[in-house]
């Protein structure tokens, strides 16, 4: 009789998780005028044709966060593409999802100036389609305003700022002006794509820009998404510490 015994598998690596901050109370003599963005909280990135692990788990995070009451603003962004968006490879006769990159200019860059590498991704996020809805149990009669982006078959964005080539601007930055925010916190999906893109966006508005590291999940689960936009000023906070900061 064999005592051979198989070796379980290794369990994943845990996604990496940067330091987090207390947010300053008004002991620092800044102005505090906080807004609160919800990013991609839709079918497709959940349940559907381009799942972010564990995407669903976030939810109480975000609902929690949506209901404080002395946000400025909330508003959510969501992917509103047509079936023929540039960014699925669908699009592009011979080409997979996930593996195949290529290089896409902006519809008006007729001269093929300005090239941005594309991964090409599985259809998702179609307007007026279940994948584009928001996701069941989501709050969403707080929100003041819902961003759409990608709605351009030839322009790609990531960011609920502007494309990806920064020609277009979404009603995003007017809307936190209009309102005189000084800080903004992003929650969402996902973490090295949409929230990173809208994080260093946000910086590059004069925003102080805060994600709540608890109220995001990612793609990837390395570190580089989260160094990169430490590096450029991003800061990073949790649930709780931005409910003690508006309590």
């Amino acid at each position: 009789m064999s005592t051979h015994t198989e070796t379980p598998p290794a369990a994943p690596p845990a996604a990496y998780e940067p330091e987090t901050e207390a947010i300053p109370d008004d002991a620092d003599g800044k102005p505090f005028r906080p807004a609160l963005v919800v990013i991609d909280m839709q079918n497709d990135f959940v349940t559907g044709s381009l799942p972010v692990p564990g995407g669903a788990t976030i939810l109480p995070q975000v609902n929690s966060l949506i209901q404080l009451e002395k946000f400025e603003a909330r508003i959510a962004t969501r992917d509103h593409h047509p079936a023929n968006h540039v960014s699925f490879a669908k699009s592009h006769q011979g080409k997979e999802e996930f593996t195949s990159k290529i290089v896409i200019y902006h519809p008006e860059d007729t001269k093929e100036l300005e090239g941005k590498e594309q991964v090409l991704w599985p259809v998702h996020c179609v307007a007026d389609t279940h994948g584009a809805e928001f996701i069941p149990g989501l709050v969403t009669d707080r929100f003041d305003a819902t961003i759409v982006k990608g709605v351009h078959p030839g322009i790609e964005s990531y960011s609920g700022f502007k494309d990806i080539w920064g020609r277009n601007e979404t009603e995003l930055p007017g809307i936190l002006n209009e309102r005189g925010v000084t800080d903004v916190f992003y929650v969402g999906l996902a973490g090295d794509f949409c929230v990173k893109y809208t994080a260093l966006d946000s910086v590059e508005y004069g925003f102080r820009t805060w994600v709540v590291v608890d109220g995001v999940k990612s793609i990837s689960q390395d570190e580089v998404a989260w160094n990169l936009m430490k590096e450029k000023g991003v800061r990073f906070t949790k649930t709780e510490d931005v409910k003690k900061r508006l309590a």
